[in-house]
C-alpha cells in the first residue's frame, strides 16, 4: 500500500483514555482489509525511569541501546490508537494478535527521540477469518532504524481464503527446556501504561472468564522480554531480527519452560506453560539484507 491516505499526527503520547473510549463507539465500519489510514507520533521517547522499571520487571537489558523490544513496547500505543479508529473493519475487541516480526537495523540510543508511524500494510482472507498486518517504522533524524510487522486475526466470513502470508508458518523447534521459572504476578499496570494496552484480559480474572479464559494473562511484550532475557544475544554488529508466533495466552503466575535450539549465530525457541502446546514459538538472530526490511 504505497499511499496510506491522510495521517493523524501526535507530538505527545496518544491518549489511552481517548482511544479506549473510542473503541466502544459503535459507528459504521467499512468491511475492507485495506483501510487507508496512517498514524504518526513524533519524538517518542522512553524516560529513564520507565525503561529502568521495565527492565527490572522483565530482567531484560540491552547495554548497546534500546534493543529489539523496547521500541515495540513504546510504539504499541500507536498501534492501539490505529486499531481503535472507526476506519478499521472490526472493533479492537474482535481481533487477536498472532505474530510479531521486529527488526533493529542499527543500535538506537536509549534516550533517542523516535519518529514513529503505523499503518495497515496488508490484509488477507484466511481460513475462518482474516488477517491485518500493522507496519510500524521508527526513524531517528529521518533514517529508518527499526521496524515491526504485527499481524492480527479476526474471525468471520470475508470470502474465499487467499494465499497465506509467507510469514505464517513458525519454525519447527525440538529442544528440551533450558530454563524454567515462575512469572511474577505483578507489574500488569506498568506494562499496560507503557504499551497503552488496557484490555481487561490482562488485569482481572473475572473479566477474562467472561471471554472463556480461566484467568487473566500477561501482555505479550512482557512475556517476550522475559524470554529474550534468557536467550543468547545475536552479534551486536549488523541488523537483528526477532520473529514470534503467539499460540496461546500465558496466565498470571504461570510456571513456564523455555526450550532453545541454537542455529548458527541465532536461536529458535519455544515457551510452554501448563499445556503440551507452546504458548509461543520464536526465532532470534542476525537479519540478512532480504530480512532487514519489513515493508
Amino acid at each position: 500500500m504505497s499511499d496510506p491516505g491522510p495521517s493523524l499526527r501526535w507530538t505527545r503520547p496518544p491518549s489511552a483514555a481517548a482511544y479506549m473510549l473510542r473503541a466502544f463507539w459503535p459507528g459504521r465500519r467499512e468491511r475492507t482489509l485495506h483501510p487507508r489510514l496512517a498514524l504518526a507520533w513524533a519524538g517518542a521517547r522512553w524516560s529513564e525511569e520507565d525503561l529502568a522499571a521495565f527492565e527490572a520487571l522483565t530482567s531484560l537489558s540491552d547495554t548497546t541501546g534500546l534493543g529489539l523490544l523496547a521500541p515495540h513496547v513504546l510504539g504499541f500505543r500507536l498501534t492501539m490508537a490505529l486499531l481503535t479508529r472507526p476506519e478499521m473493519p472490526v472493533p479492537i475487541w474482535g481481533i487477536l494478535q498472532t505474530r510479531n516480526h521486529l527488526v533493529e537495523l542499527c543500535p538506537v540510543a536509549r534516550d533517542a527521540a523516535l519518529d514513529l508511524d503505523a499503518r495497515v500494510s496488508a490484509g488477507r482472507v484466511v481460513d475462518k477469518g482474516a488477517e491485518l498486518d500493522v507496519l510500524t517504522t521508527a526513524r531517528v533524524d529521518g533514517a529508518v532504524v527499526w521496524q515491526s510487522l504485527v499481524t492480527f486475526f479476526t474471525r468471520g466470513r470475508w470470502g474465499a481464503a487467499e494465499a497465506p502470508s509467507p510469514l505464517a508458518a513458525p519454525p519447527q523447534v525440538r529442544a528440551e527446556p533450558s530454563a524454567t521459572w515462575r512469572l511474577e504476578d505483578a507489574g500488569h499496570a506498568l506494562v499496560g501504561r507503557l504499551t497503552g494496552d488496557h484490555n481487561g484480559l490482562h488485569y482481572w480474572d473475572a473479566y477474562a472468564r467472561r471471554f472463556g479464559f480461566p484467568r487473566a494473562f500477561y501482555h505479550p511484550p512482557r512475556v517476550l522480554a522475559e524470554c529474550l532475557a534468557r536467550l543468547p544475544a545475536p552479534p551486536p554488529s549488523g541488523p537483528r531480527r526477532l520473529d514470534v508466533w503467539l499460540r496461546g495466552p500465558v496466565p498470571h503466575g504461570a510456571e513456564v519452560r523455555l526450550g532453545v535450539e541454537r542455529a548458527g549465530a541465532g536461536a529458535a525457541f519455544t515457551l510452554h506453560a501448563a499445556d503440551a502446546r507452546p504458548c509461543l514459538v520464536g526465532r532470534l538472530g542476525p537479519a540478512g539484507a532480504s530480512e532487514a526490511v519489513l515493508g
